[in-house]
C-alpha cells in the first residue's frame, strides 16, 4: 500500500512540474539504457552459451553432440515456460502488434525478463534462430510496464513501446535510424512531431549504451571492401527478384513446418520430435547451429571454408568449386525449415537472424554462381551484404528497415543504390503473391492487425465487449400478450429479445409489431410471445471484429443486432453507441 501512496504522490508532483513532452524526453532516455542492458545481457549470455557448447564435442566427438544438443535447450525453454511463466510468449514481435491492436498496449510484467531467459537455452543451446525477436519484445515490455505505471493513456503507451523496440533494435546493430524506422514500419506508429523526438532520443541512447557495454562486438560490424560498380546494376536487380522468392520459400516453409508440428498434441513430445530432427539437420549442416552469425562472418571475412568444420561433407568439398555451392545451397534450404522447427516445438527467438543468414547465402550463392558461368567478376562480399536486405524486406515487410540496417552496419551509404533496388523489388515481389508479413499475417486473419489508417486503427481496437449493451428487458416465449404490454409500459427499449429459462436466444419481439394488436385487449390471453416473436435478420458473436459487425449492419439494414454466444444471449450492439464509441476513439487515437 505504502509504494503505490508514493507513486501516487510522485505522479502528482510530476503533473505539477514535468510537462508531458519533458516526461516523454524523460522516459525514452530511461528506456533506451534499460533496452540497451536488456540487448547486452540476452547477445552476452547466448554468445556464451553458445561459443561453450561449441567447444563441447571437440575433434574426437566431430559434432555427434550437436544431435542432442537442440532438444536439450528447447526442453528446458518449455519446461520454464510452462512451469514459471505459465504464458505464451512465442512470436515476440507478433505479440506486440497484438498488445498495440487489442490490448491498448498493455503488456505483462515478466515480459520484460521471461523471453531474455527463455531465449538464452533455446539460442545458448543451437536453436536456429534469432535473439532479435526476444530482445524487442524484452524492450516494448519495457517502454509497456514505465507507460503504465506513469499513467499514460493509449497513443503514449504505443509511443514508448515503439521506444523500446526502436532501442532494441539500436542496441543490437548500433544503428539508431533501422532502430527508428523498425518502429515505424512493423510497428506501425504514426509518425508526428510528439513522437519522433523520443524514438530519436530512445534509438540513439540505446545505440550508445550497447556501444559503451560491447565496444564493436555488438552483433557484427563490416567496413565497405569494394565499391560500387554502376556495370553490376542488372545483377543487383535479379538479385532483388531472387531474394523476394526466397523470402517467400521462407515464409510458406515456416506456416507449413510450424502446423504440422503444432498437431503434436504433448508439449513434451512435441519437443522431442522437433528438437531431434532439429539436431539431425545440424549434424549434418552445422552452419544451421544458433543464430548464424558466425556461418555468415565467415563468409563476409573471406573464409568460407570455416562453414565445413566439423560437417560430415568437409573432406569431400572444396571451398572454391560447385560442390561448395551446392552445400550453401542445401544449407539455404534447411535453414528455414531448422528455424520453424525451433520455434514450432516450443523454443524461443525470431526470424530476423535467420532472415538475415538466408539473404547472405542467397548472394553469395548468386554472386559465386555468376563469376562461375560467366565472364564477369562481381563482389561476393557486396552481394551477400544486400542479399541481407532483400531477405529482411522480403520477410519482415520492411524494405526501409532493411536498407538503413546494412547501410549503418556497413558504416557508409556506398551500397544505398542496390539497396534500394534490391530491397524494393524483394518486397514487391513478396507482396504480389503474400500481402502480409510473416509477423502479421495471422493477426491479419483475425482481423487484429492495426493499421497506420486511423479509422480502421479505431475499428481494430473496440471489440463487441466495448459496445455492448444489456439494458433490454428480457421475455419468456408463453409469457401473454397482456404481460408483454405491462413490460412495454415500464421498459425503455422498443425491442425485446425472448430466452427460455437457461438464457437461449429464442427471437425478439419489436414494438413496431405489435402496436397494433397491443391495445386489443380481447387478445390478450390469447396471443403469446412465441406467436409473436420473429427471427432476427442476423445476429452476432462476441468474438466478431468490429469490421464483421459493421459489415453485417450493412448487409441487414439492422439498427440493432443480438450478440449471441453459442445459443446464448448476452446483449445487444447498436449502431448509434459503436459510433458514439468510434467518435471518441478517433479523438484518444488522433491527439498529438
Amino acid at each position: 500500500m505504502k509504494k503505490n501512496t508514493r507513486l501516487e504522490r510522485f505522479l502528482i508532483w510530476r503533473i505539477k512540474h514535468i510537462s508531458e513532452k519533458q516526461l516523454l524526453v524523460l522516459l525514452a532516455v530511461l528506456i533506451g539504457i534499460l533496452a540497451a542492458i536488456a540487448a547486452v545481457l540476452l547477445k552476452t549470455l547466448v554468445h556464451s552459451l553458445e561459443g561453450w557448447m561449441r567447444s563441447v564435442p571437440g575433434a574426437h566427438l566431430g559434432n555427434y553432440l550437436f544431435l542432442i544438443f537442440p532438444v536439450i535447450g528447447i526442453l528446458i525453454t518449455v519446461f520454464y515456460i510452462r512451469r514459471f511463466v505459465k504464458d505464451d510468449i512465442s512470436h515476440g514481435v507478433s505479440r506486440i502488434l497484438y498488445a498495440i491492436s487489442r490490448n491498448k498496449g498493455v503488456m505483462k510484467l515478466h515480459n520484460t525478463y521471461s523471453s531474455i531467459i527463455a531465449c538464452t537455452f533455446t539460442g545458448g543451446f543451437g536453436g536456429s534462430v534469432g535473439m532479435e525477436a526476444p530482445i524487442v519484445s524484452t524492450g516494448a515490455a519495457i517502454g509497456s510496464n514505465i507507460a503504465q505505471a506513469a499513467r499514460l493513456g493509449f497513443q503514449r503507451t504505443n509511443l514508448l513501446i515503439g521506444c523500446g523496440s526502436a532501442a532494441a533494435i539500436a542496441a543490437i546493430f548500433k544503428a539508431p535510424i533501422a532502430g527508428l524506422i523498425f518502429s515505424l514500419e512493423v510497428l506501425r506508429l504514426d509518425l508526428t512531431m510528439s513522437s519522433i523526438i523520443p524514438l530519436l532520443i530512445a534509438t540513439v541512447v540505446g545505440a550508445i549504451f550497447s556501444s559503451i557495454f560491447l565496444g564493436e562486438s555488438v552483433e557484427f560490424y563490416f567496413t565497405l571492401k569494394e565499391p560500387l560498380t554502376y556495370s553490376h546494376i542488372p545483377f543487383y536487380i535479379f538479385l532483388g527478384v531472387i531474394t523476394g522468392l526466397v523470402s517467400l520459400y521462407f515464409t510458406w516453409m515456416n506456416r507449413r513446418v510450424e502446423s504440422q508440428i503444432k498437431k503434436i498434441e504433448h508439449p513434451y513430445m512435441r519437443v522431442m520430435t522437433g528438437g531431434l530432427v532439429l539436431g539431425l539437420l545440424i549434424f549434418l549442416f552445422p552452419p544451421l547451429f544458433g543464430e548464424g552469425y558466425y556461418t555468415m562472418r565467415s563468409m563476409l571475412s573471406g573464409q568460407p571454408e570455416q562453414l565445413l568444420e566439423h560437417s560430415l561433407f568437409g573432406h569431400l568439398v572444396d571451398s572454391t568449386g560447385l560442390l561448395f555451392v551446392g552445400f550453401m545451397l542445401l544449407v539455404l534450404f534447411f535453414k528455414a525449415i531448422a528455424t520453424s522447427l525451433t520455434t514450432g516445438a516450443g523454443g524461443i527467438g525470431g526470424v530476423f537472424a535467420p532472415s538475415l543468414f538466408m539473404g547472405g547465402i542467397t548472394g553469395f550463392i548468386f554472386s559465386r554462381l555468376t563469376n562461375i558461368f560467366s565472364n564477369w567478376s562481381i563482389s561476393e562480399y557486396n552481394f551477400s551484404l544486400v542479399g541481407m536486405a532483400g531477405l529482411i524486406a522480403g520477410v519482415i515487410h520492411a524494405p526501409l528497415t532493411a536498407i538503413f540496417l546494412i547501410a549503418e552496419i556497413t558504416g557508409g551509404y556506398e551500397l544505398f543504390i542496390p539497396l534500394i533496388l534490391v530491397s524494393s523489388i524483394s518486397y514487391m515481389t513478396v507482396v504480389y503473391f503474400q500481402p502480409h508479413s510473416i509477423y502479421t499475417r495471422k493477426l491479419a486473419q483475425k482481423g487484429h492487425l492495426i493499421t497506420h489508417h486511423k479509422d480502421k486503427t479505431v475499428l481494430t481496437l473496440l471489440n463487441v465487449e466495448n459496445v455492448l449493451e444489456t439494458s433490454f428487458d428480457k421475455l419468456s416465449p408463453d409469457q401473454t400478450l397482456g404481460e408483454l404490454v405491462k413490460v412495454i409500459a415500464r421498459a425503455s427499449r422498443n425491442i425485446f429479445p425472448v430466452t427460455d429459462e437457461e438464457n437461449h436466444f429464442l427471437g425478439l419481439v419489436r414494438l413496431d409489431d405489435v402496436r397494433e394488436i397491443m391495445f386489443d385487449r380481447s387478445k390478450y390471453d390469447k396471443l403469446m410471445v412465441r406467436n409473436i416473436m420473429i427471427q432476427p435478420r442476423a445476429t452476432i458473436s462476441s468474438q466478431d471484429s468490429m469490421d464483421t459487425v459493421m459489415q453485417k449492419f450493412r448487409d441487414s439494414g439492422l439498427w440493432n443486432m443480438a450478440v449471441v454466444d453459442h445459443g446464448i444471449y448476452k446483449g445487444f450492439v447498436s449502431r448509434a453507441n459503436v459510433f458514439n464509441i468510434y467518435r471518441k476513439m478517433l479523438l484518444e487515437v488522433s491527439e498529438e
